[in-house]
This record gives C-alpha cells, structure tokens and sequence, in this order.
C-alpha cells in the first residue's frame, strides 16, 4: 500500500476524507479544496455521495464514493475495507481526516504508513456520554500514534485534548471564513427577498440562530428562552436556519413567533437579515456561523463552551456571552440586544474587523498548506515534486516555513 515510486514533477497529491458532509465540516472542506486546487495542488476527496460530492467537483476535485455512515456501527469493518480499496486506488501522498467517523476510518486504513492529518472539528467523546464516551476517548488517545498532526480549530480545542490524555504533535489553526462572501448588507433589502420574512414590517425585531437542528447546537435551550425574550420584545421573531435530527421536535416545541426556514445552500442572506444571530451551543470546536454573522457586521449571542468564546473578540465576553444551558440568561442577552440598536450597529463593526484580521480564509489556507509542507517538505510554485514517503522520513528532513503567530500555533505535547 502506497510504495510507488514518485513520478519526477509531480504535484503533491492531497486527500481530503469527510464523514460528516453537511454543515461546518463541508464548508472547511469545501474552503481548502478551492484554495489547494489553486495553489496547484492534486486534489482528491474521498466521501458519501452527497450536495458536497457535487460542488466539490464544480470546483476541479477528484471525488470517490464512500460508502459510509455518520456514526460508528456494526458496518465500520466494511467501512475501513472499501476505504482502503480507494485509498490503493488514489495513492496519496497525504491524507487529510476531517471529524470523528473520517478520523477512525482513516487512520484505521492508513495507519501511519502515510502523513496523516486529523482534525477533529469538536472531539467525539464530548458528543457522547457513559460508556460510549470512554470508549471514544479511549481510541482517540489510542489513535494519536497514527496521526502525523492533529489540526485544532481553536487552543480550547487543543486543550481538551490535552486535557483528556490525547498525546501527538498539535497544530492551531483557526477556522476562517470568507469576507467577500459574507458581507454586510442593507437589511430591509435582504428581507424582501426572503419569502419566509417577505410578510413581516421591517422594523421587526429578528433573531436568527444558523447551525444543525441537534443536541449540540443547543436550539432546544433557546426555544425555553424565547417566551421570556417576547415578554421584553413581543414583536420579535426567531428563525432557525438549518435541518438535523431534532427538526420535528423543535417544530413541536416551538411558538408562532419562530419560523424554520430548513437547510439553505448559503446562509448569508440570513446573517444579512438578522438584527442579532444566536448560536447557543453545547460544545463547539470552533462554530463558523458566528464568524460568518461577524462578516456580515451583525452581532452574536454565544454560550460559554470552548471554541464558541474563542470566535469572538475578548471584548465581547460581557454583553455577548452567556452560560450553557441557561435559557433564563440568554433571554436576558436577547432581549437586551434586541432593544438596543446602537450597542448591536457597535457589536457589529467590531466584530467584522476582528473576522477581517483574524478568520480570514485565506489566513486558514496558508496555516494548513504550511502543516503539508512541514510534513511533505517544501516544493516549487506550479509542478511540485513530492515522492511517497513514511511519516518518519517526513518528520526527519521536513523544511518548514511558520506564519504569523496570530494565524498558526503549534506546540508538541507528548
């Protein structure tokens, strides 16, 4: 497996391997692809059939099927079986492992034989609890060894798995968005063109909370909030952007006030729309639709849980973050913010000027090809040679080039 010899010229060929394909984890995906197929890169991506298989495409990918759940189960072993088939079939020279299910599949197919990249995108054992919560832990601390880096979206990403025992070689690269496809825009405009709120005057007082209808996103906790938030503002509307498995449970829970607006294929005109986004989460490795609200110069609601605290600015801990699993505080946050239309136009110039300097997509893409080149050695603009080679090897001759410290920190822990 993976022992040809490398073709002189050839560009590095990079893999990328996603189960999950919907969501966040699809968008990072989605940003590396377009920036590596640019910087001249051979791109491969290796995932269930899904939207994402078809706009990877669109932008030049290579794509493979796999068959593939999202969860762990009884058809893992087959899982691994078929991964390795495409993995002989592609012949990587690095394997990029994008959250929990690609991070086993993968490193149980490559074991190291290969640079590895995993990145967790929010570790498994914080989604789970009991038996099944140590048994994630364990093979994460297990499977460290077969990781050549481990890519953290955010230093509480990082600590966390320090924290649980996780050894390896760490890199801190954080999540970036966009800023000319986030944008602020006029919001009475933006309304108007969105059906769900073509209805309502646009003066009214609109939340808006974008993520996956699931446990993590916490929408559950501010759906208990929302009664106490129309009290204060009793015009206000709430729409939740996104589709999940608690979709049905929310509807049921969820007053006349709050709209589903379900699964969109670009959330910006959301943002755009909002006079306040809300995000308020259970656990995060570190959320994009705050970032993405930030570009959007509107103001956001975060709980307090790692990677959520750490997308905003340090100034914004006091009016814009509050405790998890507390609808009582973050009415109070809401409805304050609703009702105060100078502090939200402030909270939203500060915020896209800290997405501007800090989250910057391209800032993530010259992070991670940085981690490539550390791990393949640095090649030449345009054909860029870069033979197979073991972890080992890559760790002994690596020629690195580091970026700022704002962008990228790395440490070794061991």
């Amino acid at each position: 497996m993976f022992t040809d010899l490398p073709v002189p010229g050839r560009r590095p060929r990079v893999l990328h391997l996603t189960q999950p394909v919907d969501g966040g984890v699809a968008r990072v995906v989605t940003d590396l692809v377009r920036a590596q197929l640019a910087d001249g890169l051979d791109v491969t991506a290796i995932c269930p059939d899904s939207a994402l298989t078809g706009q990877l495409r669109s932008l030049g990918a290579q794509v493979r099927h796999w068959r593939a759940t999202r969860s762990p189960g009884a058809s893992l072993v087959g899982e691994v079986r078929d991964l390795a088939r495409l993995l002989d079939d592609v012949r990587p020279d690095l394997v990029h492992a994008h959250s929990a299910k690609a991070g086993l599949a993968g490193r149980l197919a490559v074991r190291g034989r290969i640079p590895t990249v995993f990145q967790p995108h929010a570790w498994s054992f914080e989604a789970v609890g009991g038996t099944t919560a140590a048994l994630a832990l364990r093979w994460e601390r297990w499977a460290a060894r077969w990781a050549s880096r481990v890519v953290c979206v955010s230093d509480a990403e990082r600590a966390t798995g320090v924290r649980a025992g996780i050894t390896g070689r760490w890199t801190v690269v954080p999540n970036g968005i966009d800023p000319e496809r986030f944008r602020p825009a006029p919001t009475a405009a933006v309304r108007a063109g969105l059906a769900p709120l073509a209805g309502l005057p646009p003066e009214t007082p609109l939340a808006v909370c974008v993520g996956r209808l699931c446990r993590q996103k916490g929408q559950d906790v501010l759906l208990r909030a929302w009664s106490a938030v129309l009290e204060r503002v009793p015009d206000a509307r709430l729409v939740l952007v996104g589709d999940g498995p608690d979709r049905d449970r929310l509807r049921a829970a969820a007053p006349g006030s709050v709209l589903f607006a379900g699964a969109v294929p670009d959330a910006s005109p959301w943002y755009q729309a909002a006079d306040l986004v809300v995000l308020p989460s259970r656990w995060e490795g570190m959320a994009l639709a705050p970032l993405e609200a930030m570009a959007c110069g509107r103001p956001v609601v975060v709980t307090d849980v790692d990677g959520a605290r750490e997308s905003l600015p340090r100034s914004f801990a006091a009016p814009c973050v509050v405790p998890p699993e507390n609808p009582r505080a973050l009415a109070e946050t809401v409805g304050t913010l609703l009702l105060d239309p100078p502090l939200r136009t402030s909270l939203g110039d500060r915020g896209r000027r800290h997405v501007l300097s800090l989250h910057d997509v391209r800032h993530t893409a010259r992070a991670v090809a940085d981690v490539y080149r550390d791990l393949l050695g640095t090649w030449p603009a345009g054909a860029r040679a870069c033979p197979h080679r073991t972890v080992g090897d890559a760790e002994a001759d690596r020629t690195t080039q580091r970026v700022e410290p704002s962008e990228h920190r790395e440490t070794i822990h061991s």
